[in-house]
């Protein structure tokens, strides 16, 4: 017996794994639990102050530029996007029929959404994808992230907010975490709060790293995605749907997202190689640690463990059952 689960409360069976701190290279040891009921890997030792795990710049809080005829290329997508949406665009049918819609766009027409929605993205960091939606033509848009520096007024009415999800009021049609809840403690409170937040009949989406992986089998502790110590949870879907199965949220579909950085991220690792090494693929598309064709087979191999249901991160797809 190692410890309960604070996802189930299993006590039976449950193993410890040693893992070094390697997107910075600081190869600090943590220990994560992973239940052998639900299958959760979870961060039993977090660091005291967490600052220096999260440097200025950390990857979440860098925002992307404009390049050249941006305005040509973002009068396209809105086209494209509300063809794929509502269906009425000859020329963004067209576009789509060459260039094929971005994840986003197929996530909200799957979840019936358009462009009037009203959307809080918790943990967004810079907003880089609220700024994506924006340029489509989404129109109620809003993030929150505690660890901004201070709030970020994109203009438009577009706004992120440095504040806790427990500060945050109001009733949205779709709530997302994009790669954020794997870092946030008390995961009961997340999804209480994630609860009050979206209103009746209305979507959480919440992408992950998912620990019942291919990846997480094949490497262990040299998992490119544990990413000790920031991730504080790594779920499986049954520990997810174990959270869900406490609120009002009913989950209508997994879907696997994973790619190649699974594999060369994972067998950096494995060399000693941290992600922000000079020589890792991070800084070095060109670096010489893979041979040819290396690259595009861990591509093909994460598109096969995706149809599999076996990729090392996923999105899942919460309704609202509320009255």
């Amino acid at each position: 017996m190692s410890g309960a689960c604070a996802i189930c409360g299993n006590e039976s069976g449950n193993r410890l794994h040693q893992a070094r701190e390697m997107m910075f290279g600081l190869r600090d040891v943590f220990t994560y639990l992973e239940c052998d009921d639900c299958g959760c890997l979870q961060l039993v030792d977090p660091p005291s102050d967490p600052a220096p795990f999260y440097p200025s710049d950390y990857y979440s809080y860098a925002s992307g530029r404009s390049g050249r005829l941006a305005w040509l290329k973002d009068g396209l997508k809105r086209r494209m996007a509300r063809a794929r949406l509502y269906g009425d665009d000859m020329l963004g049918s067209l576009l789509l029929r060459r260039f094929h819609a971005p994840p986003h766009l197929e996530w909200m027409a799957f979840m019936g959404l358009d462009f009037d929605a009203t959307v809080l993205d918790v943990g967004c960091g810079a907003g880089e994808l609220l700024r994506e939606m924006r340029r489509d033509g989404f129109r109620n848009l809003q993030g929150v992230d505690p660890f901004i520096a201070e709030d970020i007024d994109l203009g438009g009415g577009l706004r992120i907010h440095r504040r806790d999800l427990a500060a945050q009021d109001g009733a949205f049609d779709l709530v997302m975490l994009h790669h954020s809840l794997e870092h946030m403690p008390d995961q009961q409170d997340v999804f209480a709060h994630l609860q009050r937040l979206v209103r009746p009949g209305g979507w959480l989406l919440i992408r992950v790293p998912v620990a019942d992986s291919l990846a997480w089998k094949e490497y262990g502790a040299d998992w490119v995605q544990l990413d000790a110590p920031r991730h504080l949870y790594l779920h499986t879907s049954r520990s997810l749907d174990r959270l869900a199965g406490d609120t009002d949220f009913t989950r209508c579909r997994l879907l696997h997202d994973s790619t190649g950085f699974q594999f060369w991220g994972s067998e950096q690792y494995r060399r000693d190689v941290p992600l922000r090494d000079p020589a890792s693929i991070a800084s070095d598309p060109d670096q010489p640690l893979f041979g040819p064709g290396q690259l595009a087979e861990f591509e093909r191999r994460a598109v096969e463990l995706n149809a599999r249901g076996a990729g090392d991160q996923a999105a899942f797809f919460f309704e609202s059952s509320r009255d």
